[in-house]
């Protein structure tokens, strides 16, 4: 949720961040509406409820005589206290609901519109080209026996799969790089749960207009995580953390869940959007002042990944109406696809300014002017992929060779044993690999 202080004050702020999103400015006005009778509904509760508490007093302390009638009234009280606070709760589901609504303040800057109107920041790295007609990941991932579509289908349907020998592999070594990448600067490594309760999904805003995306079980009322944003979100719930000594960096290390609705068609064939992958995620709770700096941080370490890799890229700015609801600012960094012709996404990074924290409740407790403990208030949260298992699209695609080997990129091959080269299976010794 955001600040409903900024709500109330600000509301034209509010209004131009959702039309810049493609909402309704019309929620705003129904949010403000709905704010002002919860607080009123709230207070005629609490002022029922003081008269109460005052007027058993008044009983409690009158002659036996009175008593009789004195009762009588503290019952026709308590009915009214009854159907105040049954009016106060309906008002707040009435004021949660349409507060559901008005997602995250977009960031200064950030471009409006839909998936279309981004805007690019900067292009990295030469475009490969090939003297040969270059093989897609599927053929390549197929030649090289480390893709298997077709037993992935028969086990579990449509877009699953099995990696094997140098597939499974290379994307551990992803794995390892990143989270080797991550520990340099200064992050906790989680294994986390990949089943959340629904008020930590909810809380991290995944229950909006995409939940359908989203794997439930509806026998436990659990959710399979699409990121481990979504627990690493939560692992802080109801606390108040010390940032006394900087931020708190986690790298998540899970699988991850989506059940891709709506993408029916696109990217059917291969690993490039897939219902099961793994994934290194970065998350870090910050203070608000510092998260802008902290997002440009965790940019230039997927970056950084990406160029050690050999990979060609682009870094966009994610318009608006293109953000998840909890997402103040997006980056999303592109890799060029060869076989495509086209840059598409590896990685992004998202600043969720405090919207996250207020809903989860994570506080940090902020200094006064002498450095003494002050207020609590949110604080902001941020996330970031540093390697997922689309990256091996890319990494075939652009390293490929005319016999349908590729070359493992020279900082993958300490994760690899070593090797150098990935053969078609058959080919020299036959085992899929050389080095």
């Amino acid at each position: 949720m955001i600040d409903l202080a900024l709500l109330r004050d600000e509301p034209e702020l509010v209004r131009q961040s959702q039309a810049a999103r493609g909402n309704a400015p019309e929620t705003v006005d129904a949010a403000i509406e709905a704010d002002r009778s919860r607080r009123q509904a709230l207070a005629a509760f609490e002022e029922l409820r003081a008269e109460q508490n005052a007027f058993g007093k008044q009983v409690a302390a009158a002659p036996k005589e009175e008593k009789a009638a004195l009762v009588a009234q503290a019952k026709d009280l308590a009915e009214r206290v009854k159907q105040a606070q049954h009016a106060a709760n309906e008002a707040a589901a009435t004021a949660a609901e349409a507060l559901s609504h008005i997602e995250n303040i977009v960031l200064d800057g950030v471009p409006a519109g839909g998936e279309d109107d981004f805007v690019e920041l900067r292009r990295v790295g030469d475009i490969p080209t090939f003297d040969f007609e270059p093989r897609d990941h599927l053929e390549l991932g197929e030649l090289l026996n480390a893709i298997d579509m077709e037993r992935g289908a028969k086990v579990s349907g449509a877009r699953f799969y099995f990696l094997r020998g140098v597939g499974a592999r290379l994307e551990i070594a992803l794995m390892n790089m990143a989270l080797d990448k991550a520990l340099q600067h200064g992050f906790t490594p989680m294994i986390v749960p990949t089943l959340v309760r629904p008020e930590i999904m909810q809380g991290t805003g995944f229950l909006g207009e995409h939940a359908d995306e989203v794997y439930r079980l509806e026998a436990q009322d659990m959710y399979l995580v699409g990121t481990s944003e979504v627990p690493l979100a939560g692992y802080h719930k109801d606390e108040i953390v010390d940032l006394s000594r900087g931020p708190l960096r986690y790298a998540g290390w899970s699988t991850c869940y989506r059940s891709e609705a709506g993408s029916y068609g696109k990217d059917t064939r291969g690993i490039i959007r897939v219902h099961q992958f793994n994934k290194l995620e970065m998350f870090v709770y910050t203070t608000p002042e510092e998260a802008q700096a902290e997002h440009e941080r965790l940019l230039a370490m997927q970056e950084d990944m990406l160029t050690g890799l050999g990979l060609a890229y682009r870094v966009i700015d994610t318009a608006a109406g293109d953000l998840g609801s909890s997402a103040a600012r997006k980056y999303d960094v592109e890799a060029w696809v060869p076989t495509q012709g086209t840059y598409r996404e590896l990685t992004s990074t998202s600043n969720c300014t405090t919207y996250q924290a207020r809903r989860l409740d994570v506080r940090h407790r902020t200094l006064d002017a002498d450095g003494k403990p002050g207020k609590t208030q949110p604080v902001a949260t941020l996330n970031g992929t540093l390697a997922t298992t689309r990256w091996i699209v890319a990494i075939l695609e652009t390293h490929q060779q005319a016999d349908g080997s590729v070359l493992v990129p020279e900082v993958l091959r300490p994760y690899l044993g070593g090797l150098e080269v990935l053969r078609p299976e058959g080919a020299d010794d036959g085992a899929g690999e050389t080095a």
